[in-house]
């Protein structure tokens, strides 16, 4: 294929571009190539771009270093605000410690107060309960005399803790351990940390429970109080309704006060105007009048003289075994059996013992109240005038003296010198028995 034929074919052919250089007698061709033409636009790109850029730092250098320097100065700013807040923080955390320290220890106070006055009551309370259970009203069982509240009070002496310790080990005590927040730069919302329950949150709380339960305490102790109030009330109200059928004279709650011609001083206020202390004296007066009527009707022969054993003449008028006629009986008699052991039916004080005509060896006791009571027909007298007795002491052995047809114990009861029924004193001892210790 000739040239000209190519050339219609692929199209004429580029020339090359000769770069001719002359020195003198040397001649130096160079031919430029595409590629070198790209390096050298690309380099002076590269410096055209380089140029302008420091040119443009050179012109705009004072701002970059204003805005960095604003920049710095914002982060500055920041970080101080975060300390401020930290501070804050810090300062309110210790505020809040001494806060709950106080409170704490003001509740420790309280519940110290507290301690004291059930123990105060606690040992008042245990005397009349006692006295109430040595009269069969069964007060020393009740769960009034307890007191936990040694078991929720902290020592008194470790109350003024330190302050880095007091809320840890109240903590501890109290509710365990809580989890505080973390304190660290990088917790943004340590100057709002949410509120959670503090040292003295939790000791109101654990406080209050200790004090509705010690009210708890306190009311069982005043109904148990009042109970027993009552109780004494209506069994000293029994015993003197029975005494007073029988005239005799029944201590007032008057009568139990001191005399006070002749008694003075000056005023003070009293120690307690608590109504517990005013329901305790109620109590100890109702137990003080229901000791004194039950001694009375324990100083009274109410009991007989022969439980068990077999009435052979009662009380009243009756033919006269020796003349056959209509006589008073001024007694009651027992069937006895011959030396069996005699006892009074009261306490009391031996005004005769010996030989006494018709009742032959006769025993008489004085009582008190006017009343008094005569043992007859005894084989033998063991007690002497003046001789004060019990109801387990013997004062004879029965038998048949005097004007007697067999071996029995004739037993009367007077009042004022004038003879009675017993059976009367016998059945108001029956009912009495119930209000007896």
């Amino acid at each position: 294929m000739t040239q000209a034929q190519q050339s219609r074919v692929f199209g004429k052919r580029k020339q090359e571009h000769i770069l001719i250089l002359a020195s003198g007698d040397k001649v130096r061709h160079l031919t430029v190539k595409p590629w070198m033409a790209a390096i050298a636009f690309c380099f002076v790109g590269v410096f055209t771009i380089g140029y302008l850029l420091a040119t443009s730092y050179l012109v705009l250098r004072d701002d970059l270093i204003g805005a960095t320097m604003a920049r710095q100065a914002r982060m500055q700013h920041d970080y101080e605000d975060r300390i401020a807040a930290l501070r804050a923080q810090v300062d309110r955390v210790t505020s809040r410690q001494l806060l709950d320290q106080q409170v704490v220890e003001d509740k420790v106070d309280k519940l110290m107060e507290q301690q004291m006055a059930l123990t105060s009551r606690h040992g008042k309370l245990g005397s009349l309960l006692d006295r109430a259970e040595s009269s069969g009203l069964g007060g020393g069982d009740q769960p009034a005399t307890q007191s936990p509240v040694q078991s929720y009070a902290p020592d008194a002496k470790d109350k003024r803790a330190a302050l880095t310790g007091a809320p840890a080990a109240i903590e501890a005590q109290l509710a365990g351990a809580a989890t505080p927040a973390e304190a660290s730069p990088d917790n943004s919302t340590l100057a709002y940390v949410p509120a959670t329950e503090t040292v003295g949150d939790r000791a109101d709380r654990v406080f209050s429970k200790v004090t509705l339960s010690l009210k708890n305490i306190e009311q069982k102790q005043r109904s148990r109080v009042a109970q027993l109030t009552s109780d004494a009330s209506e069994t000293a109200d029994a015993i003197s309704s029975v005494l007073t059928r029988f005239r005799i004279a029944v201590p007032s709650d008057t009568a139990s006060r001191q005399d006070d011609s002749a008694v003075g001083g000056p005023y003070v206020e009293p120690e307690s105007d608590d109504d517990f202390d005013n329901s305790l004296a109620q109590l100890d007066g109702a137990l003080t009048r229901l000791e004194t009527v039950r001694s009375t009707a324990e100083s009274l022969p109410f009991q007989s003289p022969g439980i068990g054993k077999e009435i052979t003449s009662s009380f009243g008028n009756r033919r006269d075994p020796f003349l056959g006629r209509l006589a008073l009986h001024s007694g009651i008699d027992f069937r006895f059996a011959p030396g069996e052991k005699v006892r009074p039916t009261a306490p009391g004080k031996v005004t005769a013992a010996g030989w006494a005509g018709g009742y032959g060896n006769m025993v008489e006791i004085d009582h008190g109240n006017g009343i008094a009571t005569r043992y007859g027909h005894m084989s033998e007298v063991l007690v002497k005038v003046g001789d004060t007795v019990d109801r387990q002491d013997v004062i004879g052995l029965a038998g048949s003296t005097g004007r007697s047809t067999g071996t029995h114990l004739h037993y009367e009861v007077r009042t004022g010198g004038r003879a009675v029924d017993p059976i009367y004193f016998m059945n108001a001892g029956l009912k009495l028995a119930g209000y007896m210790k």
